[in-house]
């Protein structure tokens, strides 16, 4: 099993964490990402992280009905997602789904860097959700800086886009996620 891999499950074992952890927040609060409140912040991060996660890795496009699902609505949708995001991981425990190319922002890339992407969608947007409900959310050293790194190689393209906000100065003794984080346009200091 390859490393990214692995961060991908801590990755998603944080994020079922967190989203489990929502339950009693105000889903109309407000979020580091303006644009969305918090529900729609979670439908955005469930849809993407868990069935995006697994579609990519078995070459499917996200069925229109998910995109216009509100996760939040159903009952146990936090345990839904964390099997959802189970699944997915045990989607790319197969070799064969790194090889090749995956269709992804209307071109394709290699599947180790959409997988990597994705995982950076897991964490930063999970950060989001667990700043927005008073939570934490937790990744090992070493899942910093791989995810330091995806942002760094990707943060002018999410810009172009809206994706991120302009950097902002992470603060001294930040780790490699919270830099990510700054440089994703986040403020770790962020409050609700």
């Amino acid at each position: 099993m390859n490393e990214l891999h692995e961060h991908m499950a801590a990755c998603a074992r944080e994020a079922a964490r967190v989203a489990r952890g929502v339950d009693g927040t105000p889903l109309d609060g407000a979020t580091p990402c303006t644009e969305y409140d918090v529900r729609a912040l979670v439908n955005h991060w469930v849809l993407y992280t868990s069935y995006g996660l697994e579609r990519r890795a078995r070459r499917e496009p996200i069925p229109d009905e998910l995109t216009a699902r509100d996760f939040t609505a159903e009952d146990g949708w936090a345990d839904a997602y964390a099997a959802q995001l189970d699944r997915a991981v045990k989607a790319w425990d197969d070799p064969a789904v790194w090889e090749g190319d995956i269709d992804f922002g209307g071109g394709s890339a290699p599947a180790a860097e959409v997988a990597a992407l994705i995982v950076k969608e897991m964490a930063v947007h999970g950060w989001d959700v667990a700043k927005a409900t008073g939570q934490e959310f937790n990744v090992a050293p070493s899942t910093g800086e791989l995810l330091y790194g995806v942002v760094e190689r990707n943060a002018e393209l999410y810009r172009q886009y809206n994706g991120f906000a302009e950097p902002v100065e992470p603060t001294a003794g930040a780790t490699a996620f919270e830099k990510a984080l700054a440089l994703s346009g986040r403020d770790p200091r962020w409050k609700p």
